[in-house]
């Protein structure tokens, strides 16, 4: 291929500002060739594996595609399409702006102009994900063998630290739903070995600057010994951890509750303890759910599902949802804004259902159209268990419905 004069010299400033580290990016435009849907080119500058690289995204109507070159063959690919249908194309530098252009009667003419860009924008290929716990001089991760002494995540430990840092990212979006200055009081029921509690801990105080107090609840005795020496180093003074059963757990005051993966009816011993304390969210992430798969087996009834639920991997997904679908409801019952959804704990644990209640204003909890609504509920929560053979939920029964 034979290239023209101008068309050598676009081609020879790009490789001048490749060499000399000013390039910044290019772009090829109004684009009159054969490639059917082709209407553009931005080029970058990457770094792969430590190597940099040309990343040309090819712009069609419907979709983008990126390919990856090494500096020698991108520059010899961007002459070509120069000569292949791009009537346009601009070369930002730090020292100039370049524009190559052919025009309507066939004559290309090259325009210098001011730099547009004063920097060399960064050439890394992955960008960071932004998190709001951070590995550097957190001594409980290092404590809880997340991080070595330096502050890196050891490599087995890196399904857990997304793990944290993907729960945090939720109830930090559910906590910007409330009131500023919501969350005094905090329960973390079943806490176990504490890395979502102390995490939670830790964005709570030193990201959104509350005055918090946190208590994680857990069984074992030798769990709740070692979070407490792990906080009490850490110096989180408003952190505690108490031996205890959720059921026996006195929640009052608490404006946020949590419980995650409490097995069959602790999940309903939880929603009881946060509904009393009337707190302002609760989030729970059943587990088990044993007590009204029973009902339904005990009770056969025959209903829509039926050839469905007489496989037991079906009947056991259908009473995972009926069972956190009438949670739901009685947390609507009780004032709640509700939302369920699906989350991800970490790489060895299967998916989880989310059950999250959030407390509507005082104001609409009050008057006769509050409580049409609730007794629309109600007949909801009736029709379920006549529906499905349930003679009886564990929080309904906890709540005196």
């Amino acid at each position: 291929m034979v290239f023209s004069a101008q068309t050598e010299q676009f081609i020879a400033a790009l490789a001048d500002s490749l060499s000399l580290q000013q390039f910044v990016k290019i772009s090829l435009g109004n684009y009159k060739g054969t490639d059917e849907g082709l209407r553009q080119i931005l080029v970058r500058k990457v770094l792969i594996k430590r190597m940099p690289k040309l990343a040309l995204t090819f712009r069609y109507k419907t979709r983008d595609i990126v390919k990856n070159f090494n500096e020698e063959e991108g520059v010899k690919l961007i002459s070509e399409y120069l000569q292949s249908g791009f009537k346009i194309a601009t070369l930002f530098t730090t020292e100039k702006d370049l524009i190559f252009e052919e025009l309507n009667n066939g004559k290309v003419v090259i325009r210098e102009i001011t730099a547009s860009a004063k920097e060399v924008p960064a050439a890394s290929h992955d960008k960071k994900k932004a998190r709001l716990i951070k590995p550097d001089d957190k001594s409980y991760l290092t404590e809880l063998k997340i991080t070595d002494a330096d502050g890196r995540v050891f490599k087995n430990a890196q399904d857990k630290f997304r793990q944290i840092n993907h729960y945090i990212e939720i109830l930090s979006a559910l906590i910007k739903e409330l009131p500023e200055g919501t969350i005094k009081k905090v329960a973390d029921m079943g806490s176990g070995k504490g890395y979502l509690t102390f995490a939670l801990y830790d964005y709570l105080h030193s990201v959104l600057k509350l005055d918090s107090a946190v208590v994680g609840v857990e069984y074992r005795q030798d769990m709740v010994d070692l979070c407490n020496a792990v906080a009490d180093k850490s110096e989180f003074d408003q952190l505690s951890f108490v031996q205890g059963t959720i059921e026996d757990y006195n929640a009052e005051n608490v404006n946020l509750l949590i419980a995650l993966h409490a097995c069959d009816t602790a999940t309903d011993d939880a929603i009881f303890k946060g509904i009393k304390a009337n707190a302002e969210l609760i989030v729970v992430a059943p587990c088990c759910h044993k007590q009204i798969r029973r009902e339904i087996e005990q009770h056969k009834v025959k209903n829509d599902v039926s050839f469905l639920t007489k496989y037991g991997i079906f009947l056991e997904r259908q009473a995972e949802m009926v069972t956190d679908g009438i949670r739901a409801l009685i947390l609507e019952y009780f004032g709640y804004k509700t939302k369920v959804f699906e989350f991800i704990s970490d790489a060895h644990t299967p998916k989880n259902v989310l059950v999250v209640g959030v407390k509507k204003s005082p104001k609409s909890l009050v008057g006769n159209l509050w409580n049409e609504e609730q007794n629309v509920i109600l007949q909801k929560i009736k029709a379920s268990k006549a529906y499905f053979g349930i003679g009886y939920h564990h929080l309904e029964k906890l709540l005196d419905l």
